[in-house]
Order: structure tokens, then sequence, then C-alpha cells
């Protein structure tokens, strides 16, 4: 797989670094001080809920890479892609021809708004203790 050639301006070196995430909201982890094993859950009540998940997992008969989310988180879920499907079609739309730069800072703009909903929104499996 190549890597696209990305244009920076000159002198700026940019690093790009893979945070480490909870195990079971993915909410970023802070990174490690010390010595000891990395943490992979951002607080104990997630630890217990994956082991409970898993439990349930293993009752229903599910695989390890399979959960279980409720019809609500997915429908939640749903309305945000949505959402930003149609900021994707509008900016794609408004910016057909010659658009000046108030087009493109419009459609960022709009765009940007319709991702502030994905950013936040998180996906939790469902927990035997769980609603």
């Amino acid at each position: 797989m190549r890597t696209p050639n990305l244009a920076r301006p000159a002198g700026r070196i940019i690093t790009v670094t893979k945070l480490a995430r909870c195990l079971w909201c993915g909410d970023v982890l802070p990174r490690p001080t010390g010595v000891g094993r990395p943490r992979i859950y951002c607080r104990r009540s997630h630890r217990q809920r994956h082991y409970e998940a898993r439990r349930l997992a293993s009752v229903q008969g599910l695989r390890d890479d399979e959960v279980l989310l409720t019809r609500k988180v997915i429908e939640e879920w749903r309305d945000q892609i949505y959402i930003l499907e149609a900021a994707i079609e509008d900016a794609e739309r408004d910016l057909e021809g010659k658009p000046s730069l108030r087009d493109y800072t419009e459609a960022f703009q709009h765009l940007y708004e319709a991702a502030r909903g994905v950013r936040s929104f998180r996906i939790e499996p469902k927990a035997m203790g769980g609603e």
C-alpha cells in the first residue's frame, strides 16, 4: 500500500502518534508514566463492563470480534452518519464551478458543524448490567 505524497510547508515536521484508547469506550488514555503495564481502560467500571460484555457474548454464542448494541445506539449512529453525508453532499454542490474563498470557508464550517456530532458520539457495547 502506497502512502500518498502529502505536501507540507517547508521546514515543518509533522509527527503523527497513535493514541492509546480505552477498550470499552474509546476515549483517549493518558500517556503512561513510570513503570508497569500500560492502561487499557480509562476507568475501573469500564474494565468491569468489558468483562460483563465478554461473558454475555459467550453466553449468546458471539465471537470475540462481535458485540451487542441496542437499537437506540444504532439509530443514533445512523442519524449522525446521515447528517455528515448530507453535509458532504451540500459542500460538493456548493463548491461546483469556480468557488470563492468564502464558498470554501462556508463549506468547511458546515462540514465541521456536522462532524462535531460524530466526534463526540460514543458507542458502548451492551454489558450484562448495562441498559
